[in-house]
């Protein structure tokens, strides 16, 4: 098993467009489809909900770690996988979240890193690693499209 899932995609945007996608908490929301009910800052919790067709009764909470102005934003968030009954009865493992920006020539590699899976136990940890693999997979094309767009 592995502790961190590591996905990158390529955005034929520039750097401050795909910046701007990640750190503005509404813009996030529109690709991440999530609303979060406040703007992202370091040491801060977000709360909201997922508006993800089938998932909108799941809540969303993060705590902002960093913002590195056009190279680094990360936040951790508990480790639930799209769980009914971790998210419920809430999970004591949180997972951190970095999304790491580079400018390339078509314009920006954007790549993310989900780290912490080696603190929750089996067999929940299959299951979050299986699940949060095939979101992040999603996710960057979301990202990717809406950037573009």
């Amino acid at each position: 098993m592995t502790d961190s899932i590591i996905k990158t995609v390529e955005i034929a945007a520039p750097v401050e467009r795909v910046w701007d996608a990640l750190i503005d908490h509404e813009k996030f929301g529109a690709w991440f489809l999530v609303a979060i009910d406040q703007p992202f800052a370091v040491g801060q919790t977000n709360t909201g909900r997922m508006t993800y067709p089938g998932y909108e009764h799941f809540p969303w909470e993060s705590r902002t770690v960093a913002i590195e102005p056009m190279t680094r934003f990360a936040f951790e968030w508990p480790a639930t996988g799209g769980d009914e009954d971790a998210i419920k009865n809430g999970v004591p493992e949180w997972m951190l979240v970095e999304f790491v920006l580079e400018p390339s020539a078509t314009g920006t590699t954007l790549t993310v890193t989900e780290s912490g899976f080696d603190k929750v136990p089996e067999p929940r940890r299959s299951n979050v690693l299986r699940s949060n693999d095939g979101g992040w997979t999603e996710q960057m094309q979301n990202i990717k499209r809406y950037a573009e767009g």
